[in-house]
């Protein structure tokens, strides 16, 4: 007898507009990156110029990665992302891969570095609550373990914007526009007040802007190496591909949300990084971690550091919930296809949203705040996300190929060279990283490869979907 209309499963609702797409890409990217990385960037590349073309290099490179996924996500417009597109290219056991290392490390390690980032900011304000204040020590089996204060309110965040996040869509993107608005705005004002106190001062800093004799290729390699941390400090963008099932008019909306947010992104980068060097020259910024503070307390006196301080931990609060909102959507998909626990592939009938991969999220990232592992999880693993990026840049041509009949709503403007810069740039990204640290790539294909028996476990106990 055919379901009851009470007895069918609820569906995702599209109540997100190109506004909301926007907003994500830019929440879910702009965190603490570029306000304690430039200074590492700087370390390698010997003249303004060339820091500058590095940050917009990593937006273009972003850009053309943004463009190939638009195609993808117009074609799939449904809850996954790359697991989808993977998955349709590929097939589920190279899509299973790619959500074991999200689910385990890339997605709930990079939000537990969050959540530990948005309390060491907050303990700089208020101690009692910094990772510095230890609150157990212990030792067992001769490991040493410790928690912080700082490590449990970075659990508390997660706990805390997943509830917000569990009562719908609406809700999450509600609160991610809040805070997008007020990060735009506190990084507007950084970059007027910046230029408009360092113009004078700091038009020296950029003199000579490329070194003299510059060539290109005697700085390839220096500039290589600083594209590295550039690329991920632009990591979070493909948020939208995984929210695709909650997009109006995905096969529109999808592509200028993904075109929009990237630009923005590119633009707050290169603009703030400006600012930096009118504060300081190059040499001083060299090394530094948290350059931000150092450039405000130079522009605007010691009172600017603490309000520095208190606008990364907004932004990285606001980018916290970004990510938050778009990952349980890949666990989602893969429950649907029995390749992870079922009740993640469920929505709540209330909410229309996967409240089961969002609590097992949060308890995953919430154990590796207080075990302190996240950090060197995620860094393993980033190996295998480079590989998953150009594979799924690969999509593309894989999928024009198989199925040409298919409807696309958008074609990746620029096709096939926009694709394909994208796939080299991250298989150079990825040897350079290889080459640079062979034994975390080895720790970290390992980690991939333990996947291989989950995988055959799983689809021995679930039966295949239609």
């Amino acid at each position: 007898m055919p379901a009851a209309p009470g007895d069918r499963e609820p569906d995702f609702l599209r109540r997100l507009g190109l506004l909301d797409t926007s907003f994500l890409v830019i929440g879910a990217v702009v965190g603490s990156g570029i306000f304690m990385t430039p200074g590492l960037i700087a370390a390698g590349l010997p003249s303004p110029g060339l820091l500058l073309a590095a940050w917009l290099a990593g937006g273009l490179i972003t850009l053309c990665g943004a463009l190939s996924f638009a195609e993808l996500g117009a074609m799939y417009p449904e809850a996954g992302g790359q697991y989808v597109y993977v998955r349709e290219a590929y097939g589920r056991g190279a899509a299973f891969l790619f959500g074991w290392a999200f689910f385990g490390f890339i997605m709930c390690g990079g939000l537990a570095a969050l959540a530990v980032a948005f309390a060491e900011f907050l303990g700089s304000l208020a101690p009692a609550l910094s990772t510095g204040h230890v609150l157990v020590r212990a030792e067992l089996f001769g490991l040493s373990f410790s928690l912080s204060a700082g490590q449990i309110v970075a659990a508390l965040a997660i706990l805390l914007l997943t509830l917000v996040n569990s009562f719908g869509i609406r809700s999450g993107a509600t609160v991610q526009n809040v805070l997008t608005v007020v990060r735009l705005g506190l990084v507007a004002a950084l970059i007027g007040l910046g230029v408009l106190f360092g113009t004078k001062a700091g038009a020296s800093n950029f003199a000579p802007l490329f070194p003299p004799g510059f060539s290109f290729p005697a700085v390839l390699k220096p500039f290589g190496l600083a594209l590295v941390a550039v690329f991920w400090t632009y990591d979070g963008w493909y948020s939208v591909n995984c929210t695709a099932g909650e997009v109006r008019d995905p096969g529109r909306t999808i592509p200028r949300g993904l075109t929009i947010g990237v630009l923005a992104v590119t633009a707050i980068y290169v603009l703030v990084n400006l600012v930096y060097l009118l504060a300081l020259p190059l040499a001083e910024l060299r090394g530094v971690v948290r350059v931000g503070e150092l450039a405000a307390s130079a522009l605007f006196g010691g009172g600017g550091a603490a309000l520095f301080a208190a606008l990364i931990m907004v932004s990285v609060f606001g980018c916290l919930d970004g990510n938050l909102i778009f990952g349980p959507r890949v666990f989602y998909a893969m429950g649907r296809d029995g390749c992870f626990f079922r009740a993640m592939g469920r929505l709540g009938r209330r909410s229309r949203v996967p409240n089961a991969a969002l609590w097992g999220q949060a308890a995953w990232s919430s154990v590796l705040c207080l075990s302190g592992t996240y950090e060197s999880l995620y860094e393993y693993m980033v190996f295998a996300l480079l590989v998953f990026f150009a594979a799924t840049g690969l999509a593309v041509f894989v999928l024009r190929r198989r199925r040409p009949g298919a409807v696309r709503p958008y074609k990746t403007w620029g096709y096939p060279a926009v694709p394909i810069v994208f796939i080299a740039a991250c298989l150079a990204v990825f040897v350079s990283m290889v080459v640079a640290a062979p034994l975390r790539a080895l720790a970290g294909l390992g980690l991939l490869l333990a996947g291989v028996p989950v995988y055959v476990l799983w689809r021995r106990r679930a039966p295949r979907r239609a």
